[in-house]
């Protein structure tokens, strides 16, 4: 298990802007947003309510998800009416090119005060980063990825990019499984990174123009295991979709 390597909190804009992703601990994130870790950690319960993901076009049940979209202006942040979501395929080969309508992060939630200050303060380092693009169309995906299968893809896909201008990953939990390997490698070039994030609310931010990104399969290390997610999204002018011939 390869050990990451932390961005200094105030260097995570330039690290951005600069390598194409910053990689933050746990109290640093609580700092960014902030709030307590105890105020993140009470969001947690909220990943033992996703739904199946019934998309998946390996056949597979390893994957849960809900998922719903938010415009972000500074400090403040909208839900929008619930809506599919959608990728071309040059940036999702596998489930691009198809509308695929989750269920919708519940309100419990969406109204807890974390939720937004987490969101609305790692957009605003986008914002720092880019010079300020807002306002920001933002997608919130809680994924628990599990071991029903034997086996778990968090990125069944591969390598990619996401078709957005920023991407973030924070840990919310691994439970009993081994793998989930992160890596980040330029998109033109030859370098990358390799690192496993285990502690909870680990944040690595991505400039989806610059790199790419996949996390490895998870296998249990007993009868069964999962790993939970966060994953957001900022993309400047629209949704992805909007606009599109579908």
């Amino acid at each position: 298990m390869t050990t990451p390597l932390y961005t200094p909190l105030a260097d995570a804009a330039a690290a951005l802007r600069n390598d194409g992703y910053a990689l933050l601990q746990a109290e640093d994130v609580a700092t960014l947003a902030r709030v307590p870790l105890a105020a993140l950690n009470a969001l947690v319960p909220s990943w033992d309510t996703l739904a199946l993901d019934n998309y998946l076009k390996d056949g597979g049940r390893y994957r849960r998800r809900r998922h719903s979209c938010f415009v972000q202006e500074g400090a403040h942040l909208t839900q929008t009416a619930h809506r599919a979501h959608w990728q071309p395929l040059e940036y999702n080969a596998l489930h691009g090119g198809m509308n695929r309508l989750f269920e919708p992060v519940l309100p419990a939630t969406v109204t807890q005060a974390a939720w937004t200050a987490l969101i609305t303060s790692i957009g605003q380092v986008c914002s720092t980063a880019r010079g300020n693009a807002e306002p920001w169309y933002v997608e919130a995906h809680q994924f628990r990825i599990d071991t029903t299968d034997g086996i778990g893809r968090p990125t069944p896909e591969g390598a990619h990019r996401d078709g957005v201008d920023f991407v973030a990953v924070l840990l919310v939990a691994r439970d009993g499984i081994k793998g989930g390997e992160t890596r980040v490698f330029e998109a033109d070039g030859p370098n990358g990174k390799r690192f496993t994030m285990t502690a909870p609310w680990t944040l690595l931010l991505l400039d989806d123009a610059t790199v790419i990104h996949e996390s490895t399969p998870i296998q249990p290390l007993g009868a069964h295991g999962h790993r939970d997610t966060l994953v957001l999204t900022w993309r400047a002018g629209a949704f992805q979709g909007d606009g599109t011939s579908q």
